[in-house]
């Protein structure tokens, strides 16, 4: 008998898949509903990308959350660097999570719902606001009313068409 890597490669997937019943390999402590209108990573059900979002506020940076700090609001998973951030932010969602539920400000004043990025962020009025790219961020720190009364505008019947 020859060494077959590709069978050995199927083996050891079906392997990965088999899986008692009740059982999940890899599942997150905190279970997502399927939702799309709160930017998170279809695969994971982590809200955006598990980043701590109560970390742009107190770090003033962007750190990605732990598995064992972990909360589901919204429909998705949110990860934490600690227990202090997921209690803070389990008692205000609605002033630490991502306005408009991390989609690009920008793209939703224009009237598409374009999910933003982690990593390009801006907290103005208290709160925090993450883009789909670093010129949208930067357009937005020059002037964010006209945007935001563009995508305030505009949210509520781009919120409705997304997937509940």
């Amino acid at each position: 008998m020859r060494f077959r890597p590709g069978i050995a490669f199927i083996a050891g997937l079906a392997s990965l898949w088999s899986v008692g019943p009740g059982e999940r390999v890899g599942a997150p402590a905190a279970q997502a509903a399927t939702t799309e209108r709160v930017v998170a990573n279809r695969f994971s059900g982590l809200a955006i990308e598990g980043y701590d979002p109560l970390a742009y506020f107190v770090d003033a940076r962007p750190m990605i959350g732990l598995p064992e700090f972990e909360a589901s609001q919204a429909g998705v998973v949110w990860r934490f660097r600690n227990e202090g951030n997921r209690a803070s932010f389990a008692a205000h969602p609605d002033i630490y999570g991502p306005q408009f539920g991390g989609y690009d400000p920008v793209d939703l004043a224009r009237g598409v719902a374009v999910a933003g990025n982690p990593r390009f962020w801006l907290i103005s009025g208290q709160r925090l606001y993450l883009f789909g790219r670093e010129q949208h961020r930067d357009a937005f720190a020059a002037d964010p009313q006209p945007v935001l009364r563009q995508a305030n505008s505009r949210w509520p019947a781009l919120e409705q068409d997304l997937a509940q």
